[in-house]
């Protein structure tokens, strides 16, 4: 595949050189505009583009002040907020480098990302992120300050607040000389990798990966314009986040970030009205599996999405529709389309997922609805994207076509390598694991897949997730497991089967949908463990799982399944931030149900 030049930034771009310098061009490019929104009480406040900058540059000088200097490293710990955003734009500015944790982390795994990345100062949430810190504090000899954003009754660390009274004292002239020393190979920030199949990587990203990686997304027509609103509840720990929170900031766009609660995400999104939606596939997963629940008539509904996918596509490509057609998309808008657009607030012009596979019949049923759901693909070593599909070059199944200036090609055991200017230096005093990744300038992603005719890239699975049963069948569980969680009560299936005469799974309910399910038919929801063995629940899940079978071959079938009585979750080390599945670890936690669906 061809390079291309590098991307050439859209008239709503600040034209920065680094992140550091992005949010001071931002502040004067973008005065008068929105920055973010967030919930405070029961109304939503705004904050300027001008507040945004004072605010960032007192927490830059804050830090000055304390002592921190050009590349040093500070670690934030905190859920998705603004004053994540003010911190990490602060720690930019000050030319040190942010190194995000995850606020569910463990203290051990708080510890060793702070312990391993040197970091000399942590911004830290709350009184809980606090304790975590405290309770590893002798592990953490390097620490010189913990800031918290809330306040806490701790005469030894300091607030947010505190924090920026000491910037306050500083300049223009003093902020502007912090910003011009960073450079576009500086460090921006080790983002240290969920860790599905060992101890945490920490990625070395500088200023020049994230800039071209802004750069090459702003070449796109899909993305943030000048004064659209992204919902953002994604950790911004997580790379992809991050990308979302500085191209948003560069081209004027705003910020609306959530409630800190799973349970408001919905409520949220009807209140900001976004037109931007980024989201792991969980919560379409959901939503789909909801509307498809409850609908009294499943065959009138899979019409309707076969309508609304054709009608789309008719519109997309200019066409006109025939009146039989239009007549039935304008009754199926009133009965389904608008519903579900309403759910997403009504104004949704394109939401986004990654990180995770998504099924191809959730993004039809969306796409049908008028919620484009576009699949991209990337990860954290590719500053979060190297493929993207566009609304209006697409294909479901897919996940889109590089970016421009980025390449993708296949090895000849079908990994997908990856080369372009946003591909990250390598993992932080890790240079084996660096060189084993980077190959002359090819990045290896241990994703498995192909590229088909028309440059559209399919990833199929992981390398280290290939399922290769007693038979010598080579299986990818990935398209099961989606399929599993496709019923609304299933929140995870986990494919088992290595060097085993058959697949069996392990599945787990969704607490939030399975309890009124139960409560409907007589059945103690209290009760986990005797819910997961209930007559009633196996037997819904066996449809579900009989649905699965009727999909695939005979080798690719589950013969077996276990419900586990209870989820999966981070708390328990069975899932990595972004919920994607420790599959190893959870084949070994369970290798006693695993052992005994191969008894005879």
């Amino acid at each position: 595949m061809e390079v291309k030049t590098a991307a050439t930034p859209s008239a709503a771009a600040t034209g920065s050189k680094t992140l550091a310098d992005l949010v001071l061009l931002a502040a004067r490019k973008h005065a008068g505009l929105t920055a973010m929104r967030y919930k405070a009480g029961e109304d939503w406040i705004g904050v300027s583009y001008e507040e945004l900058g004072e605010i960032v540059k007192e927490i830059s000088l804050g830090l000055h002040s304390l002592g921190i200097r050009h590349g040093d490293k500070v670690a934030i710990v905190a859920h998705t907020r603004p004053e994540w955003t003010y911190a990490d734009f602060g720690i930019l500015c000050a030319g040190a480098t942010t190194v995000p944790v995850y606020q569910t982390n463990s203290p051990e795994e708080c510890q060793y990302v702070i312990d391993h990345s040197e970091a000399k100062a942590v911004i830290l949430e709350d009184a809980a992120q606090l304790a975590k810190i405290r309770e590893v504090s002798g592990e953490l000899p390097g620490i010189e300050h913990l800031i918290t954003i809330e306040p806490v009754p701790d005469d030894d660390v300091l607030s947010l607040a505190e924090l920026r009274e000491k910037g306050r004292g500083g300049s223009d002239d003093d902020f502007a000389a912090s910003v011009g020393t960073v450079e576009r190979s500086d460090v921006a920030s080790y983002i240290y990798t969920s860790g599905t199949t060992g101890p945490p990587k920490g990625c070395i990203i500088d200023h020049a990966n994230w800039r071209d990686m802004l750069d090459m997304l702003q070449k796109e027509e899909d993305v943030l314009v000048e004064n659209e609103v992204a919902y953002l509840f994604l950790p911004l720990a997580h790379a992809f986040a991050r990308l979302i929170e500085f191209g948003a900031i560069d081209v004027g766009a705003t910020i609306a970030y959530w409630e800190r609660d799973p349970l408001k995400i919905i409520p949220n999104l009807m209140e900001v009205r976004p037109t931007y939606f980024p989201s792991v596939p969980r919560i379409f997963e959901k939503i789909y599996a909801l509307a498809v629940a409850n609908a009294p008539d499943q065959e009138k509904l899979q019409q309707a999405v076969q309508l609304g996918v054709k009608v789309r596509d008719l519109q997309r490509r200019g066409e006109e529709v025939p009146a039989d057609l239009q007549a039935a998309f304008d009754q199926a808008e009133e009965e389904l389309y608008g519903k579900v657009r309403g759910l997403f607030g009504g104004n949704i012009k394109q939401a986004v997922t990654g990180a995770a596979p998504i099924a191809q019949e959730i993004l039809e049923f969306f796409y049908a609805c008028g919620v484009p759901v576009m699949e991209g693909w990337g990860m954290t070593e590719t500053s979060t994207a190297a493929t993207i599909n566009r609304r209006h070059d697409f294909k479901f199944g897919s996940v889109g076509k590089p970016f421009p200036g980025v390449e993708v090609r296949t090895a000849d055991d079908g990994e997908i390598l990856v080369r372009g200017a946003n591909i990250f230096r390598g993992y932080y005093k890790n240079d084996a694991a660096t060189k084993d990744t980077i190959v002359d300038d090819w990045l290896h992603t241990g994703d498995l897949g192909r590229i088909d005719e028309d440059g559209f890239v399919h990833i199929t699975g992981r390398k280290k997730d290939i399922i290769i049963t007693a038979g010598g069948k080579n299986i990818t569980p990935a398209n099961l497991e989606n399929w599993l969680k496709q019923n609304q009560y299933i929140s995870q299936g986990v494919v088992y089967g290595d060097r085993r005469p058959y697949l069996t799974a392990l599945i787990t309910l969704d607490p939030e949908e399975i309890g009124p399910w139960a409560q409907q038919r007589g059945i103690d929801a209290t009760d986990p463990a005797a819910l997961a063995r209930d007559e009633q629940v196996r037997a819904m899940v066996q449809e579900t799982v009989d649905a699965v079978n009727a999909r695939v071959g005979p080798v690719e079938q589950l013969k077996k399944f276990t419900i586990l009585p209870h989820d999966l979750s981070q708390e328990t080390g069975e899932l990595t931030p972004t919920l994607k599945v420790k599959r190893n670890i959870v084949y070994e936690k369970y290798a006693g149900e695993l052992d005994t669906m191969y008894e005879k």
